[in-house]
């Protein structure tokens, strides 16, 4: 769509009316039937309706003048509306009447309005000109009322002033693509919950985006927002990205950057976070260190356009490891940094500062009468008391929401003594004015409120319930109070939120408690207060909870009677201290205790836990559960991860409510008692790595169980019998267990989605109910080196009987040349292509069966997920070519044949296939796609981006090296498209004239600087490294990366990873240039490689549209 913009106006303005709702459809489409009904709205409905998006069509043929009120109904209740304005729309009056009511809703209910011009120019509707006019005129002959006329030509003119798509016969597919794209992303993007009433922000908001100038798309710019605490910085920052967010490649919210303390793991997870954001599912990218992450931020998005908006920083450490420059991001990104401190968007060197200004008289009271009358002006009688509410609010947002919710619905004699508070004390702080909310509380709903600050902000809202209402606060109510008070907030993650003001005045209730001694105070956080109540035993009863969160691990000297007399103590957690000794006394109203590093092999001989609910006590050093634990009644949830001496879980059967249980690299443990198989509430059950773990449930009967994990346990000999149809079950990890055989009770995981079986060495069949699993998405076999066939489906077997022969068997036959295709027996149900015809896993998309022997034709014809698999995994499998029946797998887009020592040819490739991996295929002596590429300049798999051949030698003795080499020169076919490809060799094409050798190193650099005035158009560039290693060097892992310089602003960068042997290889890359600009031309390339090489050769070569490429000698 180039540069147009089409926003809606909601987006444009930034502000959310707080009268929407939700909508029944996503799209209504506008058009004229005897025009497009049968074409381009047909193509165009199918395109959003397999899309996902729910999208009205009137199918009826209209009769009559006036518009149905269902049509009506439609409209009002549709986020976006497309009007397909064709040569005869202006002929119906329905489909005006329908414009005008259409308009009508963009106007009041801030819908969206996006206009196709099908066939017309936008001037012809604008201006009524040819066939518009000629219907017009009909109109007002036919309609007496010329007012209605006159609505229906402003309409059309308003309409034709949006900007839309222009859309002329013989291109409708493209522009068809766009529309879905954008309609996408504006209805699957996840919005951020603003402010119930935002009311100032429309200016606020439209005064940061002009200084992000969004439409300049050549340049990176970041923003700083700042003021005080509950100006309103956060809500502005979430209304710009609910309104910009779609037009970027990636975006990011990073909320309360500041509660991350300068520890390592807690900036490792923000830029986790980060990347996965933006960049999909990254949880298999283990970063390590802050450092790392840094350079996978740049390498990963330097070339995208992102929206990244980090609220609430405080610390210079937290940019530098999650934006550290401008150059980390694409042209065109936009970074956004909320924070109270203007000297840190000056020390970052921001572009812009916007600093947020208290409302004015007129948005304060509107802000204030939304909140206390529910309308834009107070009622009659409450006009003064509302002036005098507005001026001790000061125009803070945060204090007009509290104050007006607190007083909302409440008699005028409430109002005046509230209001005569204040005025006894003039000068009181925010948090004093804030506090009056608080003070109106009952009892429990206070708990709750100071429970929630001291401890529980920024936790999962169902977890905190649960303590919450083991205390007997019902916080069901208490909870919806709080949020009716705008004292906190639950936000889209379920997440309990709270301001910083009303955390500060939260704890300043407690601090006032006893403002000099910490130990007379009902809940303790601040890290001093806490040290100096464990090591001077001065704790009291009136302690209820501790949160111990030290500025960086730390040893508390524990007095062994500090807990001695805190008989009420609730909850103890224990974040990052050490501590040189255990306690000999734990009160028995703890509901929470959570102490890693327990230093003790027990705990305290008075403890019962009767009133337990979460026990997490990772780390210790029990050798085995006490007699008393049975005696945890109201336990729910268990970690005892990373217990190294713990020998044996006993019966549980007394823990009925038990929902979690982590046992995680408990590598003493040896015993799990039955009980636990029959626990009801379990919902995840995990026990990874458990190295001795033997004694496991014979039988599992957990209907609620959602997660089991099981991977590691190299002692686990057999898995237990499935004794009830277990439907919640969606991820089971069996990864490395020596189990020979799943039972045939296994089918009753009818809701299984990930099964995980990797490295299960012993496993010699599945069971033929593995069928049953017909919600099963990722199946991993990989290294299962004695399973060699994959059970038929029950009503199939005796069918098939005959064909089922063993990949094994067969071998036997013909050990020399393994081939796949066998006989097709009579009457079978085998397709013509040795692929069967019946769907088995309709969800199935990823199967790895690397390194065993279940790839051949029975186990294709088996599976038979054609239609549904995207990832495949067939390395180091023993077949000498591919089935014809992989071109039927339509959604495969990437295909793993790596060490497939016996494959000999490559002919037939699924037709959406982008990522082929074939290292170490030492026999692979035809591929067609590459001969079709390198010998005829043909490409039939245009979206294929990647080849690895690494290691594959046999194949480039019967393809010439020049023609591989000489890839990407005069290739029409690869001239607007990204395409990699890594093969044995040592030598860069002699068309690439800016090259560059180093030895023994792990990295090269190279600049290319071109006149811009040198004829031809520049169409990509190629990039060549060839990777010398040592001779006979046994085959290494490497990572190389590539990363593009622009003008001094990185531009593109990309990583791969290679299995090279004691031979050199070429990795060849082609780069579109869509993805950057060229401007003048002043690049550098870095190439990057993770270890040390004999030789390290590197090229680049700008692509243009004529021959003139060469500019200068190498380098």
């Amino acid at each position: 769509m180039g540069s147009r913009d089409i926003r809606p106006s909601f987006l444009l303005g930034g502000s959310s009316s707080p009268f929407i709702g939700q909508w029944t459809y996503d799209v209504f489409l506008s058009f004229r039937g005897a025009d497009t009904r049968n074409n381009f709205t047909s193509h165009l409905y199918n395109a959003l309706h397999k899309k996902g998006i729910n999208t009205f069509i009137d199918n009826e043929l209209r009769k009559g003048d006036e518009i149905s009120p269902t049509l009506l109904k439609a409209i009002e209740e549709s986020r976006i509306s497309i009007v397909i304005l064709s040569k005869n729309f202006a002929s119906s009056s329905w489909c005006l009447d329908e414009l005008t009511k259409i308009l009508e809703c963009k106007k009041e209910k801030e819908q969206m309005v996006l206009p196709v011009f099908y066939d017309v120019d936008p001037s012809e509707v604008r201006h009524q000109k040819n066939n518009y006019e000629k219907a017009l005129t009909a109109l007002e002959e036919r309609f007496k009322d010329d007012s209605k006329v006159q609505g229906w030509k402003a309409a059309l003119k308003e309409v034709a002033n949006l900007s839309g798509w222009p859309v002329g016969k013989g291109n409708e597919h493209e522009f068809i693509l766009e529309i879905v794209q954008m309609v996408s992303r504006i209805v699957n993007r996840t919005y951020l919950n603003v402010a119930k009433y935002p009311i100032g922000m429309e200016s606020r908001v439209q005064a940061v985006n002009l200084l992000l100038s969004i439409g300049s798309n050549d340049i990176i710019r970041t923003v700083g927002i700042f003021g005080r605490g509950g100006i309103g910085k956060t809500t502005i920052a979430k209304e710009i990205y609910n309104s910009i967010a779609y037009q970027f490649e990636g975006s990011c919210f990073l909320t309360n950057v500041r509660e991350t303390p300068k520890q390592e793991r807690d900036l490792i997870q923000l830029q986790e976070k980060l990347l996965s954001e933006i960049l999909g599912d990254y949880r298999n990218m283990n970063i390590a260190l802050v450092d790392r992450g840094i350079n996978l931020i740049k390498y990963k998005l330097c070339s995208k356009r992102i929206l990244l908006i980090l609220d609430d920083v405080d610390q210079m450490f937290q940019l530098e490891a999650l934006a550290g420059g401008c150059d980390w991001f694409g042209l065109g990104s936009r970074i956004i940094i909320t924070t109270r401190d203007k000297r840190l968007l000056i020390n970052h060197k921001v572009d812009f500062t916007y600093q947020v200004k208290e409302l004015d008289h007129n948005e304060a009271l509107q802000l204030f009468c939304w909140n206390a009358f529910k309308r834009d002006k107070p009622i009659e009688g409450y006009v003064e008391l509302t002036e005098r509410a507005i001026s001790y609010a000061g125009g803070l947002p945060l204090a007009l929401m509290v104050l007006g919710s607190d007083l909302y619905n409440r008699s005028m004699h409430y109002w005046k003594r509230a209001l005569d508070g204040y005025k006894r004390n003039p000068n009181k702080d925010i948090q004093e004015i804030l506090r009056i909310s608080y003070d109106g509380l009952d009892e429990n709903v206070k708990d709750i409120f100071l429970d929630i600050a001291c401890f529980f902000r920024g936790k999962n809202a169902d977890y905190v319930t649960k303590i919450l209402d083991s205390c007997g606060f019902f916080p069901d109510i208490g909870i919806e109070e709080l949020i009716d008070k705008s004292l906190i907030t639950i936000n889209e993650h379920n997440v309990l939120e709270m301001h910083d003001l009303l955390q500060e005045m939260g704890r300043e209730v407690v601090r006032q408690e006893s403002p000099k001694e910490p130990g007379n105070r009902s809940r303790l956080w601040f890290h001093e207060d806490v040290r100096h109540v464990l090591e001077e035993n001065t704790g009291t009863k009136k302690v209820e909870g501790i949160l111990i969160d030290l500025p960086e691990r730390d040893m508390i000297h524990l007095n062994p009677k500090a807990f001695m007399e805190m008989k009420r103590l609730r909850l103890f957690i224990n974040r990052n201290a050490d501590f040189t000794g255990g306690p000999n006394y734990l009160s028995n109203e703890l509901r929470l205790l959570e102490w890693p590093d327990y230093p003790l092999q027990s705990l305290p001989s008075n403890f019962r836990g009767k009133n337990l609910i979460v026990l997490k006590m990772h780390n210790g050093f029990f050798k085995q559960l006490w007699d008393r634990f049975k005696n945890f009644r109201k336990l729910t949830s268990l970690d005892f991860s990373n217990c190294q001496f713990l020998t044996k879980i006993p019966d549980v059967s007394s823990i009925p409510s038990l929902e979690s249980l982590i046992l995680d690299n408990c590598t003493s443990l040896v015993e799990i008692h039955p009980s636990v198989g029959s626990l009801d509430k379990l919902v995840a059950l995990r026990l990874l790595e458990c190295s001795n773990l033997g004694s496991f449930p014979k039988s599992l009967k957990l209907p609620s169980l959602q997660v089991l994990m099981l991977g590691g346990c190299s002692s686990l000999q057999d898995f237990p019998e499935i004794e009830c149809k277990m439907e919640r079950l969606d991820y089971l990890d069996l990864k490395g267990t020596p189990i020979k055989e799943l039972p045939s009770s296994f089918g009753h995981l009818i809701g299984l989605k990930d099964l995980a079986l990797e490295g299960c060495k012993n496993l010699v069949n599945l069971p033929s109910s593995i069928h049953h699993l017909q919600h099963l998405r990722r199946l991993y076999l990989r290294g299962c080196s004695k399973l060699d066939k994959f059970p038929k489906k029950e009503e199939d077997e005796k069918q098939l009987m005959p064909f089922t022969v063993s990949i094994k068997e067969y071998e036997t036959s013909s050990c020399a040349e393994p081939s796949l295709m066998l006989p097709t027996p009579k009457n079978s149900s085998i397709s013509k292509d040795g692929c069967s015809s019946s769907m088995v896993f309709p969800a199935l998309g990823h199967i790895d069966v690397g390194n065993c022997v279940l790839s051949g034709t029975d186990f294709f014809m088996t599976i038979n997920c054609f239609s549904t698999l995207e990832q495949l995994d067939l390395s180091g499998s023993d077949f000498a070519s591919l089935p014809e029946c992989i071109t039927r797998f339509v959604r495969l887009r990437s295909l793993k044949l790596e060490d497939c020592k016996w494959l000999q040819e490559i002919l037939e490739l699924p037709p959406k296939i982008e990522d082929i991996y074939a290292s170490g295929c030492m026999s692979l002596a035809r591929f067609s796609e590459v001969s079709k590429r390198v010998q005829f300049n043909t490409c039939e798999l245009p979206g294929l981006e990647w080849i690895d051949l690494s290691r594959c030698h046999k194949l480039l003795e019967n393809i010439s090296m020049n023609e591989v080499e000489n890839l990407f020169l005069d290739q029409g076919h690869f001239q607007d498209h990204l395409f990699g490809i890594i093969f044995p060799g040592n030598k860069i094409p002699d068309y690439f004239n800016h090259c560059k050798e180093v030895s023994n190193k792990s990295e090269c650099e190279i600049c290319i600087s071109e006149p811009s005035h040198l004829d031809g158009k520049i169409k990509g560039l190629a990039l060549c490294a060839v990777l010398g290693v040592n001779d006979g060097q046994a085959p290494t892992p490497i990572v190389c990366s590539i990363e593009i310089i622009n003008n001094g602003s990185p531009s593109y960068s990309d990583s791969k990873a290679f299995n090279i042997s004691g031979s050199d290889h070429v990795w060849l890359l082609y780069h579109v240039p869509e993805f950057y600009e060229i401007k003048g031309v002043n690049l550098q390339v870095k190439f990057w490689c993770s270890t040390s090489l004999a030789s390290f050769r590197c090229g680049a070569q700008l692509v243009r549209t004529r021959s003139d490429t060469a500019s200068s000698a190498c380098i």
